[in-house]
């Protein structure tokens, strides 16, 4: 079995836990680190992924989805991060409106292009800041780190911040 295909199955057995825990709507800005879960959400005659012109945006439409009765899951790098403060203070905080955020971790550990540099060294810190619980899980990790996050945003009814570091998503972790 090839690389490509065996991180297809990681990425299709994260969307099934995604699901598994309850996740039905999904939205946000596409980057490559987060990447095959949106080809796994795109798939399909029935895509279940809602693309959004900016983070803000996605997690104003993930706000709206939970309050209609679904339970969202936001996709977005990390540089998307400073576009969703507002929306996650003003918004989801204040009127306690759970949102799983999974991040691609652009910049992780200062080790990328020098325009993730200084996002990569904050970001983490800002969500910390705003009261949102930060995971940066392994990919054998993540699938319990999902669950664990569903578990925080019931309880807690705030959103959760799952950051994915590269090659996590593309491992070949079944």
């Amino acid at each position: 079995m090839g690389t490509g295909t065996a991180s297809q199955d990681f990425a299709r057995n994260v969307l099934a836990t995604l699901e598994a825990e309850g996740f039905n709507f999904f939205t946000g800005v596409a980057d490559s680190l987060v990447g095959p879960l949106i080809a796994r959400l795109s798939d399909g005659p029935n895509p279940r992924y809602v693309p959004a012109v900016r983070e803000d945006t996605a997690v104003g439409l993930a706000a709206g989805a939970y309050l209609a009765g679904r339970w969202p899951c936001v996709l977005m790098q990390n540089s998307g991060v400073g576009y969703s403060l507002n929306a996650l203070t003003s918004l989801n905080l204040i009127y306690e409106i759970p949102t799983l955020l999974i991040i691609g971790y652009r910049g992780y550990q200062g080790k990328d292009a020098p325009e993730h540099i200084v996002m990569g060294r904050s970001c983490e810190a800002l969500l910390k800041e705003i009261g949102v619980p930060v995971q940066i899980p392994d990919a054998d990790q993540l699938l319990e780190t999902i669950a664990d996050a569903s578990r925080w945003m019931k309880e807690h009814r705030t959103p959760a911040a799952i950051f994915i570091r590269p090659g996590v998503l593309n491992s070949e972790h079944a």
